[in-house]
């Protein structure tokens, strides 16, 4: 998809991304959910949300495809930490579009959702990414979430923020290649530059 399609598509459709975002910002306030401890989530969720607005075009050919993307996005820690359903979500997604791309947006953000585990490789082992790297579209938002938590860390201070920037610089090498299909279907892509950027971060 060229930027000038793309960007063309956000003018068109600027409420219907302002209404998921709306409904994603208030179901995790709904649960008291909040960012580096006294944020709202929707600072997160937007951060994640603002990689599909830079690099959507990379990595979507159909434009049918961009309402699910957004979704996936702003919804994607909605059954892992607001409490939803896999149903649930499908049924919140199926508000902006019909039945077969609501199931889209449901697939990306069960794939992004961790697995049941006592400490963070259990929650993130190797099924949890195999269901990534099988779900279009789940590699790229997983990507944008990983870079918003990192970018986030790099540049807050504070001890926790210095903990997780650790993390995620060991963790780096293994996260790229977990997530990546090495698919030469656009839907699974990882966009260089969004990787050069976290390669930068280190």
């Amino acid at each position: 998809m060229t930027k000038e399609t793309f960007e063309q598509w956000l003018k068109d459709h600027k409420k219907e991304l302002e209404e998921i975002r709306q409904a994603a910002h208030e179901l995790h306030a709904s649960v008291n959910q909040t960012y580096d401890g006294d944020k709202p989530y929707g600072v997160h969720l937007d951060m994640v949300a603002a990689s599909v607005f830079e690099y959507g075009h990379l990595v979507c050919d159909d434009e049918r495809d961009l309402l699910p993307l957004f979704f996936g996005a702003y919804f994607h820690d909605s059954i892992e930490d607001a409490r939803l359903t896999y149903n649930d979500v499908k049924k919140n997604a199926s508000q902006w579009m019909d039945e077969e791309k609501a199931l889209m947006a449901a697939e990306i953000v069960y794939a992004l959702t961790n697995d049941k585990g006592r400490t963070r490789a259990e929650r993130a082992g190797e099924r949890y990414y195999k269901g990534i790297r099988e779900t279009p579209y789940a590699p790229f938002v997983k990507l944008a979430d990983r870079r918003a938590n990192f970018t986030y860390s790099c540049r807050k201070d504070g001890s926790a923020n210095e903990h997780m920037r650790k993390v995620y610089q060991q963790e780096l090498p293994h996260f790229l290649e977990a997530i990546n299909p090495h698919s030469s279907d656009l839907r699974f892509a990882l966009p260089e530059v969004m990787v050069k950027e976290l390669k930068n971060e280190e």
